[in-house]
């Protein structure tokens, strides 16, 4: 030992590395036995992992550990470069980040005991030392396979998003030879989605960008925790396409209610949508009727929710280009002097043609009512007493709606 190099941590008069050096691989065993026995993710691995990758990694941070007890000094960036790439493999593999973390600390508490359980007054300076390089150590170590393995997992996760985000497209187009070799659920809830704003987007620093991947983060999962397969996804934090896989005898719309509140309950958001069951091949054409069905719901300023096209048949019909649209709309503006006229009306018909609840509605005298109503039929000469005329009320009121956006 030259005279600079530090002097090595002793205990009992025995270099410390030195007792960790004799065992190490016999103590490399046990502690990976102890994983499988203490951690329940260890104990699902395959035999051939634990004996293999994880045995060896194990040994590893036993050498790691024993240079820096016989140096003083803190790891490396090249001795921690296997626990990194060791990190990415458990990704690789999805096991969890807490279970490697666990691993880690349960190796080091082992190592901490079967050095120092014994160590005696005399050796109180260099077991103080011992757990400061300890210390300094599990920083390093957390550090370093926190890193690798987050990083890891983004990198899957964003070929994921890819290859989802391709196989979306390839449906949409209806491309075949994209979609070669790529396994489909023979029928697909296709669902049009809006999410409304989180409180945290509003931020006017880096936090509302942050908030809004969190948010889409969730929404996402909440779809995948209550599907049977694969859900495929085109979304961004404002929403997008989401295709629930659907089996061949389930019922396309049941689900979608459930479906949206679970999903918009877990991004913090309301959530509008508005779903349409297709198999693959109708996937193109079942999208587009959501997206139009959405644009309505959104227009006419329905709540949030579940919805499907005979929720706005009527609006929905009235919505597509026609020349007849603004003359029928125009039926009531006779009425637009007298707001409280229109809104009486359109109450009225809501309320089933029931004056009491109507007037109930509008906080105002049954007899009110009847007034308003009466001049509504003087001004437009439509009578919502005749089956006809109330039909043709109906339609004027929707396609009012429809215009105005409400």
């Amino acid at each position: 030992m030259s005279e600079d190099a530090p002097r090595p941590l002793m205990l009992g008069g025995v270099c410390v590395h030195e007792l960790l050096e004799r065992p190490l691989v016999r103590l490399a065993r046990r502690l990976v036995g102890e994983f499988a026995e203490e951690i329940p993710l260890y104990r699902r691995l395959p035999r051939e992992e634990l004996d293999g990758d994880i045995t060896r990694i194990t040994e590893h941070n036993l050498r790691l550990i024993s240079g820096m007890f016989r140096e003083r000094r803190p790891p490396t960036r090249a001795e921690l470069a296997p626990l990194r790439a060791s990190a990415a493999r458990r990704a690789q593999e999805g096991v969890p980040l807490d279970a490697l973390l666990a691993a880690y600390q349960l190796g080091v508490t082992k190592v901490w005991e079967s050095l120092f359980a014994h160590a005696g007054p005399g050796d109180l300076g260099d077991v103080l030392e011992a757990n400061r390089l300890i210390l300094c150590y599990t920083g390093a170590v957390t550090s370093a396979v926190c890193a690798a393995y987050l990083e890891e997992r983004e990198a899957m996760l964003s070929q994921e998003q890819h290859t989802m985000h391709a196989t979306v497209a390839a449906l949409l187009a209806g491309d075949r030879e994209a979609l070669a070799g790529v396994r489909l659920a023979p029928r697909y809830l296709v669902v049009a989605t809006a999410l409304g704003t989180h409180p945290d987007e509003t931020a006017d620093d880096q936090g509302g960008p942050i908030a809004g991947l969190r948010k889409l983060h969730r929404f996402r999962a909440a779809w995948q925790r209550h599907a049977a397969g694969q859900v495929l996804s085109a979304l961004d934090s404002t929403g997008g396409l989401v295709l629930v896989p659907l089996g061949a005898g389930e019922p396309g719309w049941c689900r979608a209610g459930e479906l949206v509140t679970a999903a918009g309950r877990a991004a913090g958001v309301p959530v509008w949508a508005a779903a349409e069951p297709a198999e693959p091949a109708r996937v193109p054409a079942a999208a587009k009727l959501a997206e139009e069905v959405l644009e309505v719901v959104r227009t006419l300023g329905r709540p949030p929710g579940a919805y499907r096209l005979a929720d706005v048949l009527l609006e929905y019909q009235l919505s597509r280009p026609s020349e007849a649209l603004a003359s029928l709309a125009g039926l009531l503006d006779p009425l637009l002097g007298n707001p409280d006229l229109l809104r009486t009306l359109k109450a009225y018909l809501d309320a089933g043609l029931d004056r009491r609840r109507t007037a109930e509605r509008l906080h105002v005298h049954p007899n009110t009512v009847d007034y308003r109503l009466r001049r509504a039929v003087t001004l437009t000469g439509l009578d919502p007493m005749d089956p006809a005329q109330l039909q043709r009320i109906g339609a004027a009121l929707a396609a009012r709606r429809t215009l105005n956006g409400g």
